[in-house]
């Protein structure tokens, strides 16, 4: 075989293995582009934007740690809240109020949205509250029951009876046949807990989820009435709501293992 033979062979040869290899390098290069669009295309769409929660004033300590949490989760959402007594926010909603999420602290009060048919779909109950009485730190008045709050002398905080929380508490009071006249009836539980922590009441009928989340500004004595008188909270997306699909992104969270754990440490019942 002639030099010239061999020098054509031997380039054929290179040739050969050069396309092979840019074969495989363009197959590989393929299969790594093809993959990535599937791996991003897999997952729930991004979430963005602003979700408004109007709920109950009991809510607003384990809501606005869920809220952080939620905007945590997905970087470039926000949760707004409005905290209050639960007939109040109902009657803004149905009043036209923005809003694209609402969690009541009683079915009934939540009937007020839905009667007005401002809700999109059926409300969740997520979880339960029971009262309890809140004192004077050390419990001064040595208040131990719930007949002890009609003493003569003691200054007395309920909720309003249109709030939830007072609805409640008239309901124990009823059960257990007894009588009281508050020095003051508040629009949501946390003014009436805001009474006793400002010295300016010796006792009031609140939820077990406010005196824990008070601390040791008040000392909280449990009656076995309370368990008459066990509030359900639903939770609802608004049917105008502006941001539904984040909304119902931070109502899954709400209803979740890690947001049930949030509201049962802050002292909510399973529902």
């Amino acid at each position: 075989m002639t030099p010239s033979v061999r020098r054509t062979r031997r380039m054929l040869q290179l040739a050969g293995v050069g396309a092979a290899a840019l074969l495989t390098l363009s197959a590989c290069s393929s299969s790594s582009g093809s993959s990535k669009p599937a791996s991003d295309t897999s997952g729930s769409p991004k979430l963005s934007g602003t979700v408004t929660v109007f709920a109950a004033a009991s809510l607003q300590e384990s809501f606005t740690a869920l809220g952080k949490e939620f905007e945590k989760q997905h970087p470039g959402t926000k949760v707004t809240f409005s905290f209050g007594g639960s007939d109040t926010l109902a009657a803004s909603i149905t009043g036209g109020a923005p809003a694209d999420v609402f969690a009541a602290a009683s079915p009934k009060t939540m009937a007020t949205v839905t009667d007005a048919k401002d809700a999109a779909g059926a409300p969740v109950t997520f979880v339960r509250n029971q009262l309890e009485i809140a004192t004077l730190p050390g419990n001064p008045d040595k208040v131990a029951s719930l007949k002890d709050l009609t003493k003569p002398g003691l200054k007395v905080v309920l909720c309003d009876k249109t709030v939830p929380c007072g609805a409640a508490a008239q309901k124990a009071l009823t059960a257990s046949h007894l009588k009281l006249t508050p020095v003051s009836d508040e629009q949501d539980v946390k003014s009436a807990l805001n009474k006793v922590e400002l010295k300016e009441a010796d006792a009031a009928v609140v939820y077990k989820t406010d005196v824990h989340a008070a601390g040791d500004k008040v000392e909280g004595v449990e009656f076995p009435e309370s368990a008459t008188a066990i509030n359900d909270y639903p939770i609802a997306l608004l049917k105008n709501a502006k941001n539904a699909g984040t909304a119902k992104a931070f109502i899954a969270l709400v209803r979740s293992a890690e947001g049930q754990k949030v509201l049962g440490e802050a002292g909510f019942l399973k529902p």
